[in-house]
């Protein structure tokens, strides 16, 4: 057994002491994570057994174990908002053991691949292995982190004697949340930095549960297995990272159960169209040096960066539908269509224009080389105006308050966003905001502008 599946076996053990906060009460929890956590403090010896199954590579330097540290302590501070707050119990438990038995799944699957790998390979290097590889180790944090989550949570009910079959659709949802949660975050961090994943994803799943989704077990499945699998579909087709894939499939989750599939389809059509777009082309964009990274595979950050509002949106409206926001559902809605409308009509107006060699930069219409921040061209933004007409009109068949002057606010929320976009590439993109900071504040001003043009309707009306 190889160190790193030691130690994440050693922190998965420690990570089911979260159930003495339900089995035996917040007092004799406390007094375990202050053991644990003394323990870890004496344990300086770092040719000593105990520091070598527990240490991460770091923590050899100071002859501390932080890992185990902060992975406890970060265990505490969720414990105690869940003995002092709304949180559920259930939340807290499931968070900690996903974390820490996902852990030692990863751990596990990259050891067996790693050593697959070395059999098997007579080069030094072997890129489709090593993609193969981590597309299993994110399999098997998903999957055993849902499933640890699961029974982290229905230990809980069992505990508590509260029935769970009427709460198993809403586990499911919040395992699988988090697990997708904790898979994208460990991709953006470092891989042993649990304290923020662990944080995180408590956070995360506390407002999922206030929310209080209604979807039976059978839908959170059925959504589970949509999500998937077009999130796997646009990773073959290189439209997506590994990152990417696992961001949208988190967004299209959080999308289709607290909102529906008809929310799901609009941005699904962002995704796929938008994806597909950045093929248009794709050796000329690479000959103008405009072409997107990784063959035009979108990243977290990208995807991140074009959807944040509307899923920001779908948590307003669920909230707004649950009374925890007084704010009208229906201005949540045209928020999500306007922020996907700037999206689609952005990306569009980019990956077509970028292939003219004629671009004029907004602000002062002086020629510009193609790719240049703010610059646009007349295809493009035809090409833009269009794609936010493609989200307006399925708005328009997909929702039932859309009516023809609300899906004509959406294509005017969509090019205002995407002239936004422009406007802030041409003046502040690269010196004081990258490139998914123009995407986050355009898609905002799309948001904002149509939901805000949709209040005076909605009064009249």
């Amino acid at each position: 057994m190889t160190s790193p599946v030691r130690r994440a076996g050693v922190f998965a053990a420690l990570s089911t002491l979260s159930l003495a906060v339900p089995l035996a009460g917040p007092a004799i929890a406390t007094g375990v994570a202050a053991v644990v956590l003394l323990g870890a403090f004496l344990v300086t010896d770092v040719t000593g057994p105990a520091f070598e199954a527990l240490a991460y590579p770091g923590d050899y330097e100071d002859g501390r174990l932080y890992g185990l540290i902060t992975f406890v302590l970060s265990a505490v501070v969720l414990g105690l908002l869940a003995v002092g707050s709304s949180m559920p119990l259930s939340v807290f438990v499931g968070t900690v053991v996903l974390v820490g038995y996902g852990n030692l799944a990863e751990r596990l699957v990259r050891a067996r691949t790693a050593a697959g790998t070395d059999a098997d390979s007579d080069t030094d290097t072997n890129t489709d292995s090593d993609t193969d590889n981590e597309i299993a180790a994110v399999t098997g944090f998903c999957l055993v982190a849902t499933a640890a989550a699961v029974a982290g949570q229905a230990a809980v009910y069992a505990l508590t004697n509260v029935p769970i079959e009427p709460r198993l659709p809403t586990v499911l949802f919040l395992a699988a949340s988090g697990a997708l949660l904790a898979a994208l975050l460990r991709d953006a961090f470092l891989i042993y930095d649990d304290p923020v994943v662990m944080l995180s994803v408590g956070l995360l799943l506390w407002l999922l549960a206030e929310l209080g989704p209604e979807l039976g077990a059978i839908e959170i499945v059925g959504a589970l297995a949509v999500t998937v699998a077009l999130g796997y579909v646009s990773y073959a087709l290189d439209t997506a990272s590994i990152a990417g894939m696992i961001t949208g499939i988190l967004l299209g989750l959080l999308t289709v159960v607290l909102g529906d599939y008809n929310w799901f389809v609009v941005l699904i059509a962002f995704f796929g169209i938008g994806g597909l777009s950045t093929k248009f082309r794709y050796t000329r964009k690479e000959e103008l040096g405009v072409a997107e990274e990784n063959n035009g595979a979108r990243g977290s950050g990208n995807v991140l960066g074009n959807a944040a509002v509307a899923i920001a949106a779908v948590l307003g409206y669920a909230a707004s539908s649950t009374a925890l926001l007084s704010i009208s559902a229906e201005l949540f809605l045209f928020a999500f269509a306007g922020s996907v409308a700037t999206a689609m009509s952005d990306t569009l107006s980019s990956e077509v224009g970028s292939v003219f060699e004629t671009p004029r930069l907004i602000t002062t219409l002086e020629p510009v080389d193609p790719g240049t921040d703010g610059g646009v061209t007349w295809q493009g933004e035809v090409a833009g105006l269009l794609g936010a007409a493609i989200v307006a009109g399925l708005s328009y068949v997909l929702f039932p308050v859309v009516d023809p002057i609300g899906a004509v606010i959406i294509v005017a929320a969509g090019v205002a966003g995407m002239t936004v976009d422009s406007l802030l590439g041409a003046t502040l993109e690269g010196s004081v905001l990258g490139n998914q900071g123009v995407n986050f504040l355009a898609t905002l001003a799309g948001a904002l502008v149509c939901a805000l043009l949709m209040i005076p309707i909605a009064v009249l009306g």
